[in-house]
């Protein structure tokens, strides 16, 4: 918790340092927000992890893997079992496609939902293809009847063998028009220069909310400064894209000093979450 306000952050990547396709330090943005957490191997040691997010005031955790062979490497979601399993309730993860990896493409998304994922994360930059590509369409109608979310990548990346046109809001756009009852996240929020239309889109759509993953605290008043931020942040979603992070509690409590008033802050720490992603109901002591 922050402030006795409960606490998720929406957007982890505790990847085997194996799987990763560049330097660790530059994987994790110079942060050494990983120190302790690693075994020998590279291997997240699911106790020393769940201990650092509990001193990190987080209750929940959505942890991605990352399917993009070209880019990031392949994170599998087989990964995050060992993790998940060593506490089920603040330990929670997104299943991810690639449709240039998996074909049959809806199978191999119900084969991940069936182990236990809260929604789905697709990252058109860095496995390079658009989010309005019709293959991905029968996967929206699933996850909308579902009532699950599906999380873009929504903003610029400067890893290796990312296509950043892929980010554009726009395309995501169409997806939310089309599948109105899907709920959809922006990871990034628009980064680079994306962050009006992320915002606008945002504020235009009900089914559409923006996560904070990668982006300063203390420049949100600047990258949404054509919108009220007020208003904005009612569909935040507090979030960090740990490792490459300073720290959570750190980015929470900038989050918390940007002026906000409690309700929002509780929509940005948790209540978004759970009403966006399958985490089931909030304990009652939290309401």
């Amino acid at each position: 918790m922050i402030d006795g306000i409960p606490l998720v952050d929406a957007h982890l990547h505790p990847a085997r340092l194996s799987s990763l396709k560049m330097p660790v330090q530059e994987w994790a943005s110079g942060f050494n927000s990983t120190d302790g957490i690693y075994d020998d191997e590279g291997a997240v040691i699911p106790s020393a992890f769940d201990a650092y997010l509990e001193g990190e005031g987080v209750d929940v955790a959505i942890m991605f893997c990352e399917y993009s062979p070209l880019s990031t490497g392949v994170q599998p979601i087989e990964d995050l079992l060992p993790l998940a399993a060593a506490n089920p309730v603040r330990l929670r993860f997104l299943a991810n496609v690639n449709p240039h990896l998996h074909d049959p493409l809806l199978a191999e998304v119900d084969r991940q939902l069936a182990l236990g994922a809260v929604g789905l994360k697709l990252h058109p930059v860095h496995a390079r293809f658009s989010p309005n590509d019709a293959v991905l369409w029968p996967i929206y109608a699933r996850l909308a009847e579902a009532q699950l979310p599906v999380v873009f990548h929504c903003g610029t990346s400067v890893f290796p063998g990312a296509v950043n046109r892929y980010a554009d809001p726009g395309l995501v756009d169409e997806v939310a028009g089309a599948f109105p009852d899907l709920k959809i996240v922006l990871a990034h929020g628009g980064r680079g220069w994306w962050y009006d239309a992320a915002a606008f889109i945002t504020q235009m759509r009900a089914n559409v909310w923006i996560e904070l993953s990668g982006l300063p605290p203390k420049k949100l008043p600047q990258y949404y400064r054509n919108f009220d931020l007020g208003r904005l942040g009612r569909k935040f979603i507090f979030a960090t894209d740990w490792p490459g992070v300073p720290g959570i509690a750190r980015n929470a409590a900038a989050v918390a000093d940007l002026g906000f008033d409690r309700d929002t802050l509780e929509l940005i720490f948790w209540r978004n979450a759970f009403d966006v992603y399958a985490l089931g109901s909030p304990p009652t002591d939290w309401a």
